[in-house]
């Protein structure tokens, strides 16, 4: 195929053997991930939040350090996009689908069905609820994607590299970032950002499935869900066919638009007082346990124990497992950019959309649990949405246009997956050819679908959470690169070295 390197042949062999697996031997596949699944989350829980911990912490020092002036490109190089639709652009790749897939689920769930502290359906359990929601979609997630994304800008635009994982690692590895070595990192990216993105999708197409059923009685099952991703794989690739700078674009700011017309309406129609004075106690609380949360693994509460591996563990596999495509895809648009103005753009802001998003869809779930209206903690987690909308004035209009937002975001999330993907598979080319970009799009719905079959939306989080375990350890070597290469740099510059300088002009001292 014209273009492809070795790293696309090896992944697509790779996958074709999960995917036979799940179309084969779909209780296999199930049992098999599970069970690694399970040794994963009890084994190595401490591992995974202490350094998602180190990436928040590399974020906030760059965020305050003199080196956050140095740009993502050469000097007169400019940004290529608007702030608008950049922000609109690597906010829909992401969260996208899994913004309204837990907008009104994770709240409800942790204050109804199993609190992260004990307080289920009581006033301190609202705020447990949201707080940790919080905890699970704010700056720890965004410093997973901020920290490949920057790696990712600064090597390519700042230092020449092709846009690949494994050219990140050149201050380390050296020669071998060309070689076998470089390849296995690529592999590892690719097929990490496959299941990443294929289990997305598959979120995606169970929620729709899951609107259409609440709301028409439509079948939710594999033949549903399977006619569903069809169908957007259709549509996601048209739009990828049109290019990165018509298709995303476009799509980004449409569904960015509607998301806001959706929010707009929960909130003002809501309980917008009470809201606010909710995200207002929320973002107190998140911010008094920050380094309380970001470390606790209860080692001697077992219950408390199988909370955080249902949930946080797998979201920090989740972010982790969605890096490689949503850091390449970031770092591709984010060209021109200093680097603490990224740092603002991709870690507190998406953030701060993020918590007020969760406290308006939050809240309205919990609010119409608590006065009766509706058992919102018994629907699923794909119709719960759909339960909390329809309490408000136009619902069907509304409900229509969530499922209409879900079908956006599917789009562009596998639009900017497959296009990222081409990337990674055509040696960092940065306008990847449409036929290998067809080539992905088809692996990434079969994935999906293979994943579904095999169990559901259990067996999409099992293997996501095994996906990431590999890839974070070539996470933990890019950041330990990226800081060598900086702090290099920053010598060059003479940033951050001014009483270094000063010590040089004295004519007793010759030497640094």
């Amino acid at each position: 195929m014209k273009k492809a390197s070795t790293v696309f042949y090896a992944s697509i062999a790779i996958l074709a053997v999960l995917i036979l697996m799940g179309i084969l031997m779909p209780a296999s596949l199930e049992s098999i991930t599970t069970t690694a699944q399970n040794f994963i989350t009890d084994k190595f829980g401490w591992y995974y939040l202490g350094i998602v911990t180190v990436f928040v912490c590399v974020c906030i020092y760059l965020l305050v350090s003199p080196v956050g002036q140095i740009k993502l490109g050469k000097q007169e190089d400019k940004p290529e996009f608007s702030r608008p639709t950049w922000l609109a652009m690597l906010f829909s790749a992401g969260v996208g689908i899994g913004l309204i897939f837990y907008g009104t689920a994770e709240p409800i769930s942790h204050y109804a069905v199993s609190s992260p502290t004990g307080q289920l359906g009581t006033d301190q359990g609202i705020k447990d609820a949201m707080r940790f929601t919080f905890f699970h979609w704010g700056i720890h997630a965004w410093a997973i994607y901020g920290c490949v994304a920057l790696v990712i800008a600064y090597f390519t635009f700042r230092k020449g590299e092709l846009s690949l994982i494994s050219r990140t690692l050149r201050p380390l590895i050296g020669k071998h970032a060309d070689g076998f070595v470089g390849k296995v990192i690529d592999v590892i990216a690719v097929i990490s950002t496959v299941i990443g993105v294929a289990t997305t999708l598959g979120f995606g197409a169970t929620q729709i499935n899951g609107g259409l059923s609440y709301l028409f009685g439509t079948p939710s099952n594999n033949v549903t869900q399977t006619i569903i991703i069809v169908l957007l794989t259709i549509l996601f690739m048209i739009s990828a066919l049109t290019g990165i700078s018509k298709g995303i674009k476009v799509l980004s700011n449409l569904n960015m638009g509607l998301t806001l017309v959706l929010f707009l309406f929960v909130f003002f129609l809501g309980s917008t007082v009470f809201t606010l004075n909710l995200l207002m106690d929320t973002i107190g609380g998140y911010l008094q346990n920050f380094i309380n949360m970001s470390f606790r693994i209860a080692p001697l509460n077992q219950d408390a124990r199988s909370w955080i591996n249902g949930w946080t563990i797998f979201y920090w596999a989740w972010w982790i497992a969605w890096s490689p495509f949503v850091g390449v895809f970031i770092a591709r648009v984010s060209k021109g950019r200093t680097i603490r103005e990224f740092v603002i753009y991709v870690l507190l802001v998406p953030s701060l959309i993020g918590f007020l998003w969760f406290t308006t869809f939050g809240s309205a779930a919990i609010m119409t649990e608590v006065s009766g209206a509706m058992s919102i903690s018994s629907l699923s987690a794909e119709e719960s949405l759909f339960g909390v909308l329809e309490g408000f004035p136009m619902s069907m209009v509304l409900s229509i246009l969530a499922i209409i937002i879900i079908v956006t975001f599917f789009v562009t999330s596998a639009d900017s997956g497959t296009f990222v993907l081409g990337m990674m598979t055509t040696n960092g080319s940065q306008n990847p050819s449409t036929q290998i970009k067809v080539v992905w799009g088809i692996f990434l719905s079969i994935t999906a679908l293979a994943l579904l079959y095999s169990g559901g939306l259990q067996a999409l989080q099992n293997t996501m959470i095994i996906a990431a375990l590999p890839f974070s350890i070539v996470m933990g070597l890019m950041v330990v690169s990226f800081i060598k290469s900086l702090n290099q740099e920053a010598r060059e510059l003479g940033i951050g070295q001014i009483r270094s300088s000063k010590k040089m002009k004295t004519p007793n001292n010759q030497s640094t």
